[in-house]
């Protein structure tokens, strides 16, 4: 094995470990009454291009046509103000954005709605990203 095959092979390595990581996150003890599940957060930003390009109105029927009819048992949806750097000008941007919060079960169907979400959003509005985070939480109803 050369030098040069080494480091490729560790850098493959370690990268197929990282990502096994993400396929299913550690299992959660929660107190009696409380139940291991996720939290997802969804980053909607507004602009389309230099203008507003999603009013609220246009928001608000984007959750009742793509977000409601995926996760029914309830979601909350925050005004934010996002911000990024662009990465072909450098500058800094900054735009209305939406914070979607979702409370769900750690399943690969619900994994693959919040995606199809992120994506229809993405089509319809004709962005780049939706930011997406995951986290495990304990929660009670």
């Amino acid at each position: 094995m050369s030098r040069l095959a080494f480091p490729s092979l560790a850098a493959i390595i370690l990268a197929a470990i990282i990502l096994a990581g993400c396929a299913s996150l550690p299992p959660q003890t929660c107190r009696p009454g409380q139940e291991a599940m996720l939290t997802a957060e969804l980053l909607f930003g507004r602009k389309v291009g230099d203008r507003l390009g999603v009013s609220k109105t246009a928001f608000s029927r984007f959750v009742d046509e793509e977000v409601t009819p995926r996760f029914p048992d309830g979601l909350t949806v925050l005004d934010a103000s996002g911000q990024y750097r662009d990465t072909a000008s450098g500058a800094l941007i900054r735009e209305p954005s939406k914070l979607l919060l979702i409370a769900l079960k750690d399943e690969p169907e619900g994994r693959a709605r919040l995606a199809a979400v992120a994506q229809a959003y993405k089509t319809r509005f004709h962005q780049q990203s939706v930011g997406t985070i995951l986290r495990p939480a304990c929660i009670s109803f």
